[in-house]
């Protein structure tokens, strides 16, 4: 596991983390998810591929984050399964890989259930009920997973499975659906950081402006907030950004305004760096300019010495008075 997947996934497996990131992703940031009713899951599923003589291949997969929730709102209890998937990099079929973990989810459940009535006392109804193992009564809990992407750019890739169809309209329509839940920084408007409720605002507007280093600087300088982050935040934004963070590692808070000298000092090489090369462009530009006035002078003064033009003719085609054509002449013989 890369730095990256190891800092993201330990960073959202903090409770209050989590239920921000729900809380914004389904209740545009009123508080309906409490930390304290988040409880942590086995993020292990076992899925049965067939394999050529038909005989089930046990396949693990692995969730990154998945916690059940007891979210109460006017007095009724929402019980979801709530996943997240981590990215630091674009995955161009995250709907099919986010689609699998949530079916995997509602198997184990279809399974246990019918386990449990195995266990019970309540015996069958119907025949459907038998075979079944799932009763007509029997519910499902909602199963919903978030795409948390931890990169500075919008998300390019497909957000809906039939985004990566090869199908006609015509046939679409029959084809289920299933989108993508997604938070990506670089599509969250500005205004709508003020719904996140923990440190996590902090890190994706941090990420949102990292290829910026002149607007990362001046957010970070205007919004006092920075003054004072927990180290799990900042280590979370200079590993996932890789910027020049300075910070002692036995702190506990951390001073982004302080930490960010180093993107600073970056930012002025960068920008010493791009005038140095403007400069050398400027000079590239002007010589090639140079070249081409002196390749033309040399053309009037030949025709000039063949007749074909007089002097004041040659100076005023070359935009010169007639002194300083004849001075350029022979400066040019000259050299």
């Amino acid at each position: 596991m890369s730095d990256k997947d190891t800092i993201t996934k330990d960073y959202m497996q903090d409770k209050e983390i989590f239920a921000d990131a729900f809380n914004f992703l389904l209740y545009g940031g009123r508080q309906v998810i409490k930390p304290e009713q988040l409880r942590p899951l086995d993020t292990t599923s076992i899925v049965l591929p067939y394999g050529d003589d038909s005989k089930p291949i046990p396949v693990q997969k692995y969730r990154d984050i998945l916690k059940m929730v007891t979210a109460m709102e006017d007095d009724k209890a929402a019980y979801m399964l709530l996943g997240i998937e981590n990215q630091s990099e674009i995955h161009y079929a995250m709907p099919v890989r986010n689609m699998l973990y949530d079916s995997i989810q509602y198997v184990a459940q279809v399974e246990e259930t019918a386990k449990s009535h195995k266990m019970g006392d309540r015996m069958p109804e119907t025949r459907a009920e038998f075979l079944s193992g799932f009763y007509k009564t029997d519910k499902l809990l909602p199963v919903i997973t978030l795409t948390l992407y931890f990169g500075p750019d919008e998300w390019t890739a497909p957000k809906d499975l039939h985004g990566m169809l090869s199908a006609d309209e015509e046939i679409l329509p029959f084809v289920d659906n299933y989108h993508l839940h997604l938070i990506a920084p670089a599509e969250i408007a500005d205004k709508d950081f003020t719904k996140f409720h923990t440190e996590l605002s902090l890190a994706l507007r941090f990420i949102k402006q990292s290829k910026n280093k002149k607007k990362l600087i001046q957010l970070i300088n205007e919004d006092t907030s920075y003054r004072s982050v927990s180290k799990k935040t900042a280590d979370l934004v200079n590993v996932v950004t890789k910027s020049n963070l300075r910070y002692d590692d036995g702190e506990e808070r951390v001073d982004m305004c302080e930490a960010i000298e180093g993107i600073i000092i970056d930012a002025r090489a960068e920008g010493i760096e791009k005038g140095i090369e403007k400069g050398r462009a400027e000079g590239r530009a002007e010589g090639r300019a140079e070249g081409r006035a002196e390749g033309m002078l040399r053309t009037l003064i030949s025709l000039v010495k063949d007749g074909i033009l007089t002097v004041s003719e040659a100076a005023g085609r070359a935009d010169m008075t007639v002194a300083e054509f004849e001075a350029k002449t022979q400066l040019l013989e000259q050299a």
